[in-house]
């Protein structure tokens, strides 16, 4: 029978996407691992695998298409034996998915859902795992009877002694994570278990049973909406979740009459930077703190490490040098690196710094894992590599998803203070201003001195006022005290 080759989700905001570009054209034959097309998504392009044998039968769409949303069919192979395209070319294609499949939260511990899927082996093409589409079926988006007939028998029910259908990867996979395959779904072909699924399923904590009877209101992510007046509730702040939920209605504007313009289509990162910082500010109650930092000695220690970094030809910026500063605050004050989960919260062990990064059409947050914990020249080559990535849409999906709290510097642009959003469901974001010439006491004297403003904007739900200013006293010190950063 034909396999449908559908648009994948391939990061956790994607509704619809663009399709750039195909690799393939009608005839070729497909194995396992064949780069299929070029997707552009909310936050990068990426190539999508197959995960399916066959040959071409039909290309759905063309070579940029654009809004095509995440489940519709845009090609078709044929397997072994089968027609040739013309004998498909008649068959209508299947219904758009109207909303995504019912999807049950998993609530992340530690440093996150999106850290341990990260922290689990990426797809390679031997495996014949589309990240793409296993990401879509994992999270159920897509045409529901489609997701209803490819998902395999639960643990449950399983007869004894029956074989699970699953990839060898994802059994070795399962059995280094001591996870049970008879409890995973699968999203290969024919309800297979892939590498995609073993990785979602050993970073979802399953809990007790009496637990999730004791709260039936977090069991699905797609719960009847509040009036329109009452922000949406945020039980579990899981990324991969949190945007499956409606945008609020959109306020139709107009123009003022006889102004010349242009009318500009939102590009997809564009709207969901939109419907993402809306929410935020609508559900998310933020206060800020500014404190004033002398950068004198963390300047010098910047041009002396330059200096005997010049062989490596590694630069640490002073970005590079206040993600450490960042990382090491939140693990000084560890109530500050949190995260408000509804009925819990979050407490990370680890400090993981969203950074953010200005990309055409918008921005993107690539991740430095354990900042607190890695050596300057190393935050400062990760850093490099990842700008400039993210400024070729060419990122990860692990590499932007996740993080414990977020950084903005917007010194370069000479901009003094300013206050930033929070990026749900993080708990706080610091910003920081350029460093300026300032009259600053220094032992009961007053002198000029290089100063930069930092401001933090919290979620009042997790951190209150006082743990706030501890966290920014405790970045305070170690900005003007760099020396403890080597430590």
């Amino acid at each position: 029978m034909p396999i449908d080759i559908t648009m994948p989700a391939l990061s956790p905001t994607m509704e619809t996407g663009t399709l750039a570009k195909w690799l393939v054209k009608v005839g070729d034959p497909v194995k396992s691992g064949d780069i299929l097309c070029e997707i552009e998504t909310d936050k990068a392009t990426m190539e999508v695998e197959s995960i399916d044998e066959g040959t071409v039968a039909e290309l759905l769409v063309t070579d940029g298409a654009a809004d095509i949303k995440v489940g519709a069919i845009i090609a078709r192979l044929s397997g072994e034996g089968e027609a040739a395209a013309s004998s498909l070319e008649t068959a209508a294609p299947a219904p758009l998915p109207t909303q995504p499949a019912a999807e049950s939260p998993s609530p992340q511990r530690g440093e996150g859902a999106e850290k341990n899927a990260a922290a689990a082996p990426s797809p390679t093409r031997g495996e014949g795992d589309s990240r793409g589409d296993a990401a879509r079926r994992a999270k159920g988006v897509g045409n529901p009877a489609d997701t209803a007939a490819a998902a395999p028998p639960t643990g449950a029910s399983l007869p004894p002694g029956a074989r699970v259908n699953a990839s060898p990867l994802a059994r070795r996979l399962a059995a280094a994570a001591n996870l049970d395959l008879a409890g995973v779904t699968g999203s290969g072909p024919h309800g297979r278990i892939v590498k995609a699924d073993v990785a979602a399923a050993a970073a979802s904590p399953r809990p007790p049973p009496a637990e999730a009877a004791a709260e039936p209101e977090a069991s699905t992510a797609h719960a009847a909406p509040a009036p329109r007046d009452v922000p949406p509730p945020r039980p579990v702040h899981d990324a991969a979740h949190d945007d499956a939920r409606p945008a609020p209605a959109a306020v139709a504007l107009s123009a003022p009459a006889g102004v010349p313009m242009e009318a500009v289509k939102l590009s997809n990162i564009r709207r969901t930077i939109a419907r993402r910082l809306t929410e935020s500010k609508a559900t998310v109650p933020h206060f800020y703190l500014t404190v004033d930092i002398r950068l004198d000695a963390l300047l010098q220690l910047r041009s002396d490490l330059n200096k005997s970094l010049e062989a490596t030809g590694i630069k640490v910026s002073v970005n590079d040098l206040l993600i450490k500063a960042l990382g090491l605050a939140l693990t000084r004050v560890p109530d500050a690196n949190v995260q408000f989960a509804g009925a819990e919260l979050y407490k990370f062990a680890r400090a993981d710094i969203s950074v953010a990064v200005a990309i055409p059409g918008g921005l993107i947050t690539p991740v430095i894992t354990d900042a607190a914990n890695k050596r300057l020249s190393v935050i400062a080559s990760e850093m490099k590599d990842l700008a400039a990535r993210a400024k070729d849409g060419k990122l990860k999906p692990e590499e932007y998803q996740g993080g414990t709290a977020s950084i903005s510097n917007l010194g370069i642009f000479g901009i003094k203070q300013f206050d930033a959003v929070i990026n749900p469901p993080q708990g706080l974001i610091l910003a920081v201003g350029a460093g300026e010439p300032r009259p600053y006491v220094v032992d009961n004297a007053i002198v000029v001195a290089t100063v930069m403003s930092a401001t933090g904007s919290f979620d009042h739900r997790a951190i209150d006022g006082a743990v706030g200013a501890q966290f920014m006293s405790a970045f305070k010190r170690l900005v003007e005290n760099p020396l403890g950063m080597l430590a």
